[in-house]
């Protein structure tokens, strides 16, 4: 589903490139697939698709733990990859990643598409104009919350078949060798849906912050505060099946605050961006755009003109890292 919906159909909408194969252990749904998108190659493994010459680059969408090694193939094959988050399950597997795209001189990317909204683009530039004037005071904090709930998926934009989902891929380790197996599917949750509001605040606020506090449950729900520079950063992560999908991030000023309300993560909307000082709120101005689509027509110009982009494997390096730091204190 997200790999069609969110990936195949942008990648496909763009004239700046064409999708030339599509791989799938499960022949019906690659089919099925090759049809809906108006793709003329189907290939039964990835490493068939990469002896394609005509592919130039690549997006990997897959089980979790067949991410990293699917990735590798393609960058030590010598393609631009974009994958789906989390890029590997510890720090030493993205390590690997990086290096090889590095030696390759290729274009790798990670799918924290939130970096590419628009809203998230206007409260950037908010931002820096309310740091220059001062005119909301210094920062004083920040927090940031997923409530997961309803994804805002669209019904229409996939097809399925009723393959079974196949064995046989090669699968990497599912967290670092310290961690308990019934840490495990914990790690697994909070590095799949709450490593975008770590990236994100991480885009917003600074690079490189440290763990000060943290308090894991075996769920993956935690309660996290990260600390950029003396700037700390509290973050309340809770995944449930149900409602609606509570998701954003608060830049605290002295006289006032920013706010980031992000969409659901499937939702084909933009952020909103709430402006507070001295106690009135004022929203910006929304537009009509899709972040997983910007992100699709930003790789494809990243490649084009070799621009490191915005969430590149390099980067997300620190997300696999700070998780691992996060769930550490629990062991």
């Amino acid at each position: 589903m997200v790999g069609q919906m969110c990936h195949l159909a942008n990648f496909a909408a763009n004239p700046a490139c064409s999708v030339v194969a599509i791989a799938d252990l499960r022949p019906d749904l690659a089919a099925a697939a090759a049809r809906k998108f108006g793709i003329p190659r189907i290939y039964g493994t990835h490493r068939e698709l990469l002896a394609d010459s005509a592919v130039s680059a690549v997006i990997v969408v897959t089980k979790r733990r067949a991410t990293g090694p699917i990735v590798l193939d393609a960058l030590n094959s010598g393609r631009h990859v974009l994958s789906e988050k989390p890029m590997a399950y510890t720090t030493a597997q993205a390590k690997t990643l990086v290096e090889a795209a590095q030696r390759q001189g290729l274009i790798y990317g990670i799918g924290y598409m939130k970096r590419h909204d628009a809203g998230v683009a206007r409260a950037l530039v908010e931002l820096s104009r309310i740091r220059a004037d001062q005119s909301l005071g210094r920062i004083v904090g920040a927090r940031g919350w997923c409530f997961g709930g309803d994804t805002g998926r669209a019904q229409d934009n996939f097809v399925m078949t009723g393959e079974a989902r196949p064995d046989g891929l090669e699968l990497w380790q599912d967290g670092p060798d310290w961690m308990s197996d019934a840490m495990r599917p914990g790690y697994d949750n909070f590095l799949n849906v709450f490593s975008h509001i770590i990236n994100l605040a991480r885009y917003v606020l600074g690079p490189s912050p440290t763990v000060a506090e943290s308090s894991v449950e075996i769920s993956g729900a935690a309660r996290v505060i990260l600390d950029f520079d003396g700037i700390a950063c509290t973050l309340d992560l809770v995944n449930g099946s149900e409602g609606t999908w509570r998701e954003g991030l608060t830049i605290e000023f002295e006289r006032g605050a920013v706010t980031i309300e992000l969409p659901p993560p499937f939702a084909e909307q933009e952020a909103e961006v709430i402006v507070d000082h001295d106690g009135h709120s004022r929203r910006l101005i929304r537009e009509t755009s899709w972040a997983f689509r910007r992100q699709a027509d930003a790789f494809v110009s990243d490649v084009v003109e070799r621009r490191i982009p915005l969430a590149s494997g390099a980067d997300s390096v620190t997300d696999i890292a700070l998780a691992e730091a996060v769930w550490k204190r629990t062991d």
